[in-house]
């Protein structure tokens, strides 16, 4: 697919998404999100790929929201399926892919943006960055997941806060309510993320894959997560990288994964 509004790179076993729209401090429109979505199917089909890594091009937005413009006359019927299409294809895809996403955000990350970065399964955060879901303000709520996500992630009350105050947070306090990993300069952004990434990739791919999936059915009502560990932890035992990380434990050397 040839992208017009995000920048796409594989690089070391990882895929690197910009979003690409700095004039528009990034923000999401139908056109970046079909792209979104193209790139995370690829990632999630890609056996090459890792990895994740989305950030927002520029110094000042990681994502500043979702474009106005063109939802501002919709039915109900439209913005119901608004939401729902964003849901599916983008966000819930993100959350869903088998190789780890890190959100490294630069800038502000508001409402879509933060939704976006919610969606990822981890968080980086720029020392300038800002985080907020100021829907209210536009006679909306979040659409694509943040009042789910922002309640998994920092509890009710807070969330019921952020979200009806529609106010932004520091990323000092956005860490300090774990709504993110971890803030650093942001000259050292993209390198914390990659740092991250760097780890994960001495371990073994399907196990990653495998824990991931648990990790998601812990949050699913229709899902018991316990039983989906259980038969995670089971397929493992059918894997060369069980048999390859057990030998190299008993043997007392580092493991060359193959992702088999």
């Amino acid at each position: 697919m040839d992208y017009q509004n995000i920048l796409s790179e594989i690089k070391e076993d990882i895929l690197y998404i910009t979003i690409n729209r700095e004039h528009k401090l990034n923000a999401l429109n139908k056109d970046t999100l079909a792209e979104l979505a193209e790139a995370i199917r690829l990632a999630t089909n890609n056996k090459v790929i890792r990895g994740v890594l989305i950030t927002g091009a520029g110094e000042k937005a990681f994502v500043a929201g979702a474009d106005i413009s063109e939802f501002s006359n919709y039915s109900i019927a439209e913005g119901e399926e608004l939401a729902r299409a964003g849901q599916n294809t983008v966000f819930d895809a993100i959350e869903r892919c088998t190789k780890p996403v890190i959100a490294a955000v630069n800038g502000f990350a508001l409402g879509g943006g933060l939704e976006l970065a919610m969606a990822c399964h981890m968080r980086i955060a720029s020392d300038n960055a800002k985080l907020g879901l100021p829907e209210v303000s536009l006679g909306l709520i979040p659409g694509y997941g943040g009042t789910q996500r922002l309640t998994q992630l920092v509890g009710k009350g807070k969330a019921i806060e952020m979200i009806t105050t529609a106010d932004m947070i520091t990323a000092s306090e956005a860490e300090k309510i774990g709504l993110v990993n971890y803030v650093v300069p942001q000259a050292e952004l993209i390198a914390k993320a990659e740092e991250i990434l760097s780890k994960i990739k001495l371990r073994a791919p399907l196990a990653i894959t495998g824990a991931i999936k648990a990790i998601n059915a812990s949050l699913s009502h229709d899902v018991d997560g316990f039983d989906a560990e259980i038969k995670e932890f089971g397929k493992c035992f059918g894997t060369l990288d069980f048999k390859e990380g057990t030998t190299a434990f008993l043997e007392k050397r580092k493991p060359v994964f193959s992702g088999k």
